[in-house]
């Protein structure tokens, strides 16, 4: 087995062993974007989720990708919000050429060293909640093997997030998104607070918190309210356990 399939199996694993009753969403989106720039050849992803309609940004891969897909939302089109209303994957392998298509995005996108971006509806029948996106530094299309791996990942987070709303449909769907907002809100306002702390980079200081929290079993949006309150000291976060003698 290859150093990605492993990974890619070990990714499953991860979402299969997640996708319980209490599940942390905000988790479980996060981990897929960060994983996809390991999995594939793409430099930035991330997902959008819609509520009532309207697409909100719920996991990027990092800060530089959450600043696009904000953008994306503000000025309402791109990939993203294609992919949404046609509930289709949507592609361009040269972004420069999209001007007339995405006139704002392509400009805001370019400018950030983007060449190519791919779109990929997270859709269960005929209802899509949302979109995978993937961002490429190069410009060219992404393999065939690569593109139907993220779709099934992208298919496996849709059945996640829809099994556990289906009693309550569309309202429960939209409180448990809002609150997913809300967390990551609270996310990245700590992780502010421990890159200060600690003095590890911004980037990094979201895998101390997850670990963390995995490790310890606590839900990682409370423990990131603590870290914000000062309830919680982020220096638990890169202590390293000492070994003791007999």
């Amino acid at each position: 087995m290859t150093d990605r399939e492993a990974l890619l199996s070990r990714m499953f694993v991860e979402m299969a062993d997640t996708l319980v009753a209490d599940f942390d969403l905000v988790d479980v989106l996060t981990t897929i974007a960060s994983r996809c720039t390991q999995l594939f050849e793409v430099d930035e992803a991330g997902i959008m989720l819609a509520v009532n309609g309207q697409l909100q940004v719920a996991a990027s891969s990092s800060q530089a990708m959450r600043l696009l897909e904000l953008f994306e939302v503000q000025h309402d089109e791109g990939p993203s919000v294609d992919c949404l209303r046609g509930g289709i994957p949507i592609g361009c392998e040269q972004l420069s050429t999209a001007a007339d298509r995405w006139p704002a995005f392509t400009m805001e996108a370019l400018h950030a060293g983007i060449g190519s971006v791919f779109a990929l509806p997270m859709r269960l029948r005929e209802r899509t909640i949302g979109s995978l996106n993937l961002l490429r530094h190069r410009t060219g299309s992404m393999s065939t093997a690569d593109l139907t791996t993220a779709q099934a990942l992208a298919d496996v987070a849709t059945i996640g997030i829809l099994q556990h709303r289906i009693a309550a449909e569309s309202q429960l769907l939209a409180e448990q998104l809002q609150g997913a907002r809300q967390s990551r809100v609270v996310i990245e306002q700590a992780k502010g607070v421990v890159a200060a702390t600690t003095g590890v980079r911004v980037e990094d200081a979201f895998d101390l918190m997850r670990n963390y929290s995995r490790v310890h079993k606590l839900r990682l949006a409370d423990m990131a309210a603590g870290i914000v309150a000062r309830e919680f000291p982020p220096g638990l976060l890169v202590e390293r356990p000492t070994s003791k003698g007999p």
